[in-house]
């Protein structure tokens, strides 16, 4: 009986998985794998909240191959060794995978050929798993990728994708594997770290949240998706970002769907594989400006108090606040809350983006370099954005996002009884009121920040 591993990474599901079913389909056992890569952790990128959602995604794994017959077996180290070593027990004549987009998963497929062929196998890299599109598949004349969004999605919208695919009903695991317990969540919590509100995960969670948006919520989302206290988006993104639902299958149920709201929800999902395309033409730009603006973002002992009140929620704006509460306490925040915080950091407050990144990467559990990083920098102006210097004002987008501030007193109790759209000024209150709120004052004047960032891009 022949064999083949399957090494599964940021797809970590059963349903619509094509290196799950080209395996299946070219071997009699399949050994479902999952290495605990020390590369990752080592690098920071591990954070818990991101561990926790993992875990319930490899339990409800597990407890799907399981009710197949089958098994996740659950390795930790090196990947390359530990697939190597497992396809040497198996004795698999293939590994199957879906393709990465990142420098570092690159480079680790690469190493991972190469070890393979020395021992006489191959690997077999799959397209269009963690995207719906596979990055490359479309490409403007004379470039190796789309540097804008707009061409990129025109271009996308009339590529027909993959058809999706069904979860297999039975898997064949050989015995006698040696595997290590899959992670629990609860483990990950005595840790410590982990985000009171935190969603959870697995593929289960992701599948009757797809089906329940699909009946009710993608119907408004083109209206309500910016509204900052009405929470109308899908919140598939930590699913997505761990592949415990697939972006192509999503895509499908929207069009099948159809309307307006669908097509502002396919649209969002088109962005996602925009900057997985620019990441993997561009691996640099996940530390590295993608367009380079010479800033001289501010240091010093100034710029760090104001990144700790920003981090904190303590800015003095509202809605920023809010915002970098709900990050804390889910570990996620709501599209507009990221673009208005990302914009006061960086141009605002005038500090690098990177500083910002790595602190949602912290946190997000839906952190990832190609959405995280991209956006940064696309706010920030050193990324794909075509209009680099747009500066959003928080307290205008707060009266047009939040018009009668349910979202800022759900995220600050300490304006909770403000009343109204007051609450996006508190500093404008009457002497009595403002000095019974334990609040700060704004850390900078609007004005004065806008100037700042207006003189050190010369575009004032």
């Amino acid at each position: 009986m022949n064999t083949a591993v399957v090494l599964f990474t940021s797809d970590l599901r059963l349903h619509d998985h094509p290196p799950l079913r080209a395996a299946l389909g070219a071997a009699d056992r399949v050994v479902p794998l999952f290495v605990r890569d020390d590369g990752i952790e080592a690098a920071g990128f591990a954070p818990p909240n991101r561990r926790a959602f993992l875990a319930d995604c490899l339990t409800d794994l597990d407890e799907g191959l399981r009710d197949r017959g089958g098994r996740l077996v659950v390795r930790s180290g090196d990947v390359v060794e530990e697939v190597r070593a497992v396809a040497r027990e198996a004795d698999a004549g293939e590994v199957h995978m879906a393709a990465g987009v990142s420098g570092y998963a690159h480079a680790r497929e690469e190493r991972l050929r190469l070890a393979l062929e020395e021992d006489g196998r191959a690997l077999r890299v799959h397209d269009a798993v963690v995207t719906a599109l596979a990055p490359g598949a479309v490409v403007p004349s004379g470039s190796d990728h789309f540097a804008v969004f707009t061409p990129y999605h025109r271009r996308w919208s009339q590529e027909d994708l993959r058809g999706v695919l069904a979860a297999p009903r039975t898997v064949r695991v050989p015995d006698g594997l040696r595997s290590e317990p899959v992670p629990s969540r609860e483990d990950v919590e005595k840790a410590g770290g982990v985000s009171d509100g935190l969603a959870r995960g697995g593929e289960r969670e992701a599948r009757r949240r797809l089906n329940a948006w699909t009946r009710g919520g993608l119907a408004r989302y083109d209206e309500g998706h910016d509204d900052l206290a009405g929470d109308a988006t899908s919140r598939l993104s930590p699913h997505l970002h761990f592949g415990a639902l697939s972006p192509a299958e999503a895509v499908h149920r929207a069009r099948a769907a159809g309307g307006p709201g669908a097509e502002a929800f396919v649209r969002q999902v088109c962005w996602r594989d925009f900057h997985h395309q620019v990441l993997a033409a561009r691996p640099a730009s996940a530390a590295a400006d993608y367009r380079e603006r010479h800033d001289r973002w501010r240091s010093g002992k100034q710029a760090d108090a104001d990144v700790r009140a920003w981090k904190d929620g303590r800015t003095g704006y509202p809605v920023v606040d809010a915002a970098m509460r709900q990050l804390q306490h889910e570990g996620w925040m709501h599209n507009r809350g990221r673009l208005l915080t990302a914009s006061f950091l960086t141009k605002t407050l005038y500090v690098d983006w990177r500083v910002g990144a790595r602190h949602f990467l912290e946190l997000l559990v839906d952190g990832d370099l190609a959405n995280n990083q991209l956006n940064w920098q696309w706010v920030a102006g050193t990324g794909t954005d075509t209009r680099p210097n747009r500066v959003l004002n928080p307290v205008r987008q707060a009266h047009r996002y939040d018009p009668d501030g349910a979202y800022v007193r759900r995220w600050v109790p300490e304006l909770e009884d403000v009343e109204g759209s007051a609450v996006h000024e508190p500093w404008k209150l009457p002497d009595a009121v403002r000095a019974r709120l334990d609040y700060p004052d704004p850390i900078v004047d609007l004005a004065d920040g806008l100037a700042r960032f207006k003189e050190a891009r010369g575009s004032g």
